[in-house]
């Protein structure tokens, strides 16, 4: 299922809208994980209007991780998730600084653990065009539970 994305509307696999939707590409989705492009603008949340705190880094991720399960479900017909995520954050590490508005941010989200309806997903987000070996801005472990899931509808 691995593929580089042709261009899609990201309003088909994530319910976020307006200034609350971060990603602006699917660069690719996996069976398991998802690469998206952001850029960092002055209405995201977080922001000074030059800068962005790197918490925000956190939603990235979780929207990326979003994205190839909205994917997953449109291959299957599924149609639009409609069942309920709760969403925690096991590990947070951010070793840069605030993030320039426009800077472009590749965020990588991956399943690193699965069992019934909970999973955990590593996002790790980087600047795109930096100098290779500088290092992730953030590396996030995040801990779902899909609500719902198995139940008959």
């Amino acid at each position: 299922m691995d593929r580089k994305m042709e261009p899609i509307d990201i309003e088909k696999l994530i319910p976020h809208r307006g200034a609350m939707k971060l990603i602006e590409t699917v660069v690719e989705v996996r069976e398991k994980g998802a690469v998206t492009l952001s850029v960092a603008k002055t209405d995201w949340p977080l922001s000074d209007g030059e800068t962005v705190h790197p918490l925000v880094l956190i939603e990235l991720a979780a929207q990326t991780s979003a994205v190839s399960i909205g994917w997953k479900d449109l291959q299957e017909g599924k149609g639009f998730n409609t069942q309920g995520f709760l969403v925690g954050i096991k590990r947070a590490r951010f070793p840069g600084e605030r993030i320039r508005v426009g800077s472009r941010i590749i965020t990588d989200a991956a399943v690193v653990f699965e069992m019934e309806n909970y999973t955990e997903i590593l996002g790790t987000s980087r600047i795109d065009g930096e100098k290779a070996g500088e290092g992730p801005i953030a590396e996030i472990t995040l801990q779902v539970v899909r609500t719902g899931q198995g139940e008959e509808s």
